[in-house]
């Protein structure tokens, strides 16, 4: 894959349109088929990434515009996990009072956020990824990224031990299931020609923010019980060997602080100083990281690593300027070199179907600053 400097892509997700929102609701009510449902979204990933060829996006993501939410989706290509909304994970988990308190401290409504729920042995009964690959490479020349969600994060949100433990004896046993389905995955999707894997675990941060009292709509299961050291240790561990699936393929990590609200003071905040030595330990060579928002703290080099440079923000209805786009970089410049800087958005910018951060052309127009300042710093620095 031969790219220029300061390549640009999207984390992965793009706001989707009424049409395909009611078509995902109708899918999942059983009012049409899956089948019906790819006709809409067919047309919805071809015009995304007609957008992203317009606007000169270096690697294009097909804008997740087939599932409700960056990792739920998996719940209707396994066997053995069901999708719920938060509001009915209430009627399962023990802790029924704190998981309430959750809800309203997050700012998010119970229906706007799905999980994938462990109701049985998972397994899995069709490809998580590789039909949405197939599908943009018929549909553009350019390189191609799959975001995938992390073993980590599957592991955590799919263990709501009133229900998984009937099947698992322990959230460790399960992540057995989950690497094992997620490198078969990445197999399937170096074969197919994927040019860049990126897995999303966003509450990596919350382990060293919140002390292990889980606070993100991410880990609706409450199951992190254990010290964050152990289970940062847990967490390098499943990604590393899921990360061996994919040989010689462009990797990446995606870290934020949650991406469900407009109002940042919901957000978790602090640097990724705390997660150095574990990202250190971790064999992926690049790292996507948030950095527009001060809430990220300052910019930290990882060494040998790639950077995914966040130089806007997916929340905010201001479109950055080039200019504050090209000064960003160039402060980064000052700790990263040039040919291992990639330059998206800090996330997002509809992490969740039903809850996005943004809308088409406000997310159209900060992609479009982002190239600019690309084409501007390549100009400067080649």
């Amino acid at each position: 894959m031969s790219l220029p400097l300061f390549p640009v892509t999207m984390v992965g997700s793009w706001p989707r349109r009424s049409e395909l929102l009611k078509a995902q609701k109708a899918k999942r009510a059983g009012r049409i088929t899956s089948s019906e449902f790819n006709k809409v979204a067919d047309g919805e990933v071809a015009r995304l990434l007609k957008l992203q060829e317009e606007i000169g996006v270096d690697i294009v993501t097909d804008g997740e515009q087939r599932r409700d939410n960056f990792y739920s989706f998996v719940a209707e290509k396994l066997e053995g996990v069901q999708l719920m909304s938060l509001g009915e994970m209430l009627d399962y988990v023990e802790d029924k009072a704190g998981f309430e308190r959750l809800l309203q401290t997050l700012d998010v409504p119970s229906y706007a956020i799905s999980n994938p729920t462990c109701v049985g042995k998972v397994k899995q009964r069709e490809p998580l990824a590789l039909n949405e690959l197939r599908f943009v490479k018929e549909h553009t020349d350019k390189p191609v990224k799959i975001p995938l969600p992390g073993p980590y994060i599957l592991t955590r949100a799919m263990w709501v031990p009133e229900v998984a433990s009937k099947y698992y004896a322990s959230k460790e046993e399960l992540g057995e299931d989950v690497v094992e389905i997620l490198s078969r995955e990445v197999e399937a999707l170096v074969k197919e020609g994927a040019d860049f894997i990126q897995f999303d675990e966003p509450i990596l941060t919350e382990l060293v923010f919140t002390q292990g009292q889980t606070r993100t709509f991410m880990c609706a299961a409450l199951a992190s019980r254990k010290d964050p050291a152990e289970e940062l240790e847990f967490a390098v561990s499943l990604i590393n060997r899921v990360i061996k699936a994919a040989g010689n393929v462009r990797t990446g990590l995606h870290i934020c602080r949650g991406n469900w609200s407009q109002d940042e003071s919901t957000l978790l905040q602090g640097n990724y100083r705390p997660l150095l030595p574990s990202l250190e330990q971790m064999n992926v060579p690049q790292f996507v990281l948030e950095y527009a928002t001060p809430r990220a703290g300052d910019l930290i080099a990882i060494p040998g690593k790639e950077l995914g440079y966040g130089v806007v923000n997916p929340r905010t209805e201001d479109v950055e300027s080039v200019e504050q786009i090209v000064s960003r970089v160039e402060e980064a410049l000052k700790v990263i070199p040039k040919e291992k800087l990639f330059l998206n958005p800090d996330c997002g910018f509809a992490t969740f179907s039903m809850r996005p951060v943004n809308e088409d052309e406000i997310a159209a127009n900060k992609m479009r600053n982002i190239v600019a300042a690309a084409q501007n710093l390549r100009t400067k620095y080649a």
